[in-house]
C-alpha cells in the first residue's frame, strides 16, 4: 500500500506536524556528556517501477569514521555557513551522491534524533526524479542504492535486539534483513521505522 498508492501530497500531509514530536533518544541516562552537535540528513524518495524507493548510501571504510562501512542516509554535521538544517541535508546529499538541491522536492521532516555519537539529527524527506545521474563521492560513499518502501514496511524484515555497554542499561537496536547485500541497522534503521510509523499513521 505504501509503495503503490501514496502521492507526494499524501506523504507531505502525513509528515505535517511530525517534527513536533519529542526528540528520540534511546540511550540510557548519562550515556552522553555535553551538548549535542547539530546535524541533518535527507531521506530521498524516488519512484521506480510504480513504487516508492528510498535512496541509501554505504559509507566508505575509513579509520577516522566511526560509521565507516555502514548503510546510512546522505547527511552530516551543520557547517557554520549553513543557514538552517534543511540546507545542511541538501548540501550533504549534493556532496555525497551528486543529488542537486534543485532536483529535490522537500515534502516535510521528522522529529529530531540523537545519535550514538551525540549528534542531534534532523531528518528531511524529499522526492527526486528517477532515473537520476548519481555521482557518489568515493571519499565518503562506496555505494548508493535504493530499497523499496514496501519491503521496508514489512515487519517480517526487521527485528529489535539490545546492546549494552557497561555500566549503562541496554538499549534497543533495530536490524533489517539484508537487501541486495546491504544491511540497514542502528541509527538509520531507527529513522526508517519512525518514517514508516508516521506514514502508516495516516
Amino acid at each position: 500500500m505504501l509503495a503503490a498508492t501514496l502521492t507526494e501530497q499524501e506523504i507531505a500531509r502525513r509528515l505535517a506536524g511530525a517534527e513536533a514530536a519529542p526528540v528520540l533518544n534511546p540511550y540510557p541516562p548519562g550515556f552522553h556528556t555535553g551538548p549535542s552537535r547539530r546535524a541533518a540528513i535527507l531521506i530521498p524518495f524516488t519512484r521506480i517501477d510504480n513504487g516508492w524507493h528510498l535512496l541509501f548510501i554505504r559509507r566508505t571504510e575509513n579509520q577516522n569514521d566511526r560509521h565507516g562501512g555502514q548503510v546510512a542516509f546522505p547527511g552530516g554535521g551543520m557547517d557554520p555557513e549553513d543557514p538552517h538544517p534543511q540546507a545542511t541535508a541538501l548540501r550533504e546529499a549534493h556532496e555525497e551522491v551528486g543529488l542537486h538541491p534543485a532536483d529535490v522536492r522537500i515534502l516535510g521532516r521528522l522529529n529530531d534524533f540523537v545519535s550514538i555519537t551525540n549528534y542531534q539529527v534532523t531528518p528531511f524527506v524529499g522526492a527526486f526524479p528517477w532515473p537520476y545521474p548519481l555521482k557518489p563521492d568515493p571519499q565518503e560513499v562506496s555505494r548508493a542504492f535504493t530499497i523499496p518502501l514496501a519491503w521496508l514496511a514489512d515487519p517480517a524484515h526487521h527485528e529489535v535486539l539490545y546492546r549494552r555497554i557497561p555500566p549503562y542499561e541496554p538499549w534497543p537496536v533495530i536490524y533489517f534483513d539484508p537487501y541486495d547485500g546491504e544491511t540497514l541497522w542502528g541509527f538509520s534503521a531507527r529513522v526508517t521505522l519512525r518514517l514508516l510509523e508516521v506514514l502508516e499513521g495516516g
